[in-house]
C-alpha cells in the first residue's frame, strides 16, 4: 500500500467568484496541468500553517482570512513521469491575502470563474471541487405559505440585490394555476442576476414553465433511474442510501437533514453537526445542510465537508418588510 501524502490545497477566491488555478511547473509529475495552489505538508505541521508556507513560497502572498472546508482522498495512478500515490487534500478557502499574486516558482497563473473554466486538462483531484465551486454557498427555500406572496417578492428582490443565486419554489399548497403564475414571477425577477430557479418536486412542470431545475424529495429521487436533461438537479436526502442514489445518477447537489431542529419538522430527530460531517465524507455531489439553518452557521456547514446551507425561513428573515 502506497503512504499517503498529506497537502493542503488554498482556493483563493475574489469577492465576484472567481477563484485562483496554477500550472504544474516542468520537472514535477503531471506537469502542465492545472490545479489549486498548495502543497505538500510535512510531519508534524498543521495543515493551516502548511496552506500558508506554500502560498508564501509559491505566490508570494499571505492568506489573512482562511475557512477550513473539506477533506478528500485520491489515488493517483502511475504515468511517465510520476509514479502511483495517494493524496490527502485539505481544502481551505482563502477569502483575503497581503501582497499581490506572484508566479514564484515559473507555473502559468489563471484566475477562472466558476461557470466557465477556459484551461486545461485540470488535475484529476480537483475537478470534481470545480463543479462544486459552481454552486452558491446559500440555498433559499421559498416561503409564501408563512410570509404571503406580495411579502415574499419584497423580500426576494431584496435578495436578489444581496447576491442571492440560487432558490427553490416549493409551495404545495398551491395550485398548479397559482404555482405557474408565482414561477413566472420569480424567473422574471431572478432572470436579471443570473440566478438559478428550481422547481419543487415536478420534473415536468419545472421544464414546461422554464425553470433551471428541479428538486426532489427523497422519495421522488429513489424512484429515479436517470437524471433529467437540461435541468439543474438536486435532491432531498436524511441518510446515506439516498446519497448514494443521488451520486450513482449524477446529481448536481444534495440536501441532507435536519441538521438542526426546525419548526417546519419539529418531530424530526437532528442529526446534529458531527453527525452530519461523518455522513458526507467522501462523497463527490455536493452538499447543502438544512434544518434549522441560519446565515452564521455557514462557517461551521463549510468546515464540515457541506457546500452551504439551504434554508427557508433563515433566507428571508433579514428582508421582511
Amino acid at each position: 500500500m502506497s503512504k499517503v501524502v498529506q497537502v493542503a490545497v488554498a482556493i483563493l477566491q475574489k469577492q465576484n467568484g472567481e477563484f485562483l488555478l496554477a500550472s504544474r511547473p516542468q520537472g514535477k509529475g503531471w506537469a502542465g496541468w492545472w490545479e489549486f495552489p498548495g502543497g505538500k505538508i510535512e510531519i508534524g505541521e498543521a495543515p493551516q500553517h502548511a496552506l500558508t508556507r506554500e502560498l508564501q513560497e509559491e505566490l508570494g502572498v499571505t492568506p489573512t482570512d482562511i475557512q477550513p472546508w473539506l477533506t478528500r482522498r485520491y489515488d493517483y495512478p502511475a504515468t511517465h513521469d510520476a509514479e502511483a500515490k495517494t493524496v490527502l487534500l485539505h481544502f481551505f478557502f482563502v477569502f483575503a491575502w497581503q501582497d499581490e499574486v506572484s508566479a514564484l516558482e515559473g507555473q502559468a497563473l489563471a484566475w477562472q470563474s466558476p461557470s466557465h473554466i477556459d484551461v486545461s486538462p485540470i488535475l484529476p483531484a480537483n475537478a470534481p471541487i470545480m463543479h462544486a465551486l459552481a454552486l452558491p454557498n446559500l440555498y433559499a427555500i421559498s416561503h409564501v405559505a408563512e410570509m404571503g406572496k406580495a411579502q415574499f417578492l419584497v423580500a426576494l428582490a431584496k435578495a436578489l440585490d444581496q447576491g442571492l443565486q440560487l432558490i427553490q419554489i416549493r409551495e404545495k399548497h398551491l395550485n398548479v394555476d397559482a404555482l405557474s403564475a408565482l414561477t413566472h414571477e420569480v424567473l422574471a425577477l431572478c432572470a436579471p442576476y443570473g440566478t438559478k430557479v428550481m422547481l419543487s418536486a415536478d420534473i415536468d412542470l419545472a421544464s414546461a414553465l422554464g425553470a433551471h431545475g428541479v428538486h426532489l424529495n427523497s422519495y421522488a429521487l429513489m424512484q429515479l433511474d436517470r437524471k433529467p436533461d437540461d435541468l439543474i438537479v438536486g435532491a432531498s436526502c436524511h441518510h446515506k442510501a439516498e446519497l448514494n442514489h443521488a451520486e450513482q445518477l449524477g446529481l448536481d447537489f444534495a440536501v441532507l437533514s435536519p441538521v438542526l431542529r426546525t419548526e417546519s419538522h419539529p418531530d424530526a430527530t437532528p442529526l446534529g453537526w458531527e453527525t452530519f460531517a461523518e455522513t458526507i465524507q467522501n462523497y463527490h455531489i455536493p452538499i447543502y445542510a438544512l434544518g434549522g439553518m441560519q446565515s452564521q452557521h455557514l462557517p461551521l456547514a463549510l468546515r464540515c465537508g457541506a457546500r452551504g446551507i439551504a434554508m427557508q425561513r433563515g433566507a428571508w428573515q433579514a428582508n421582511e418588510t
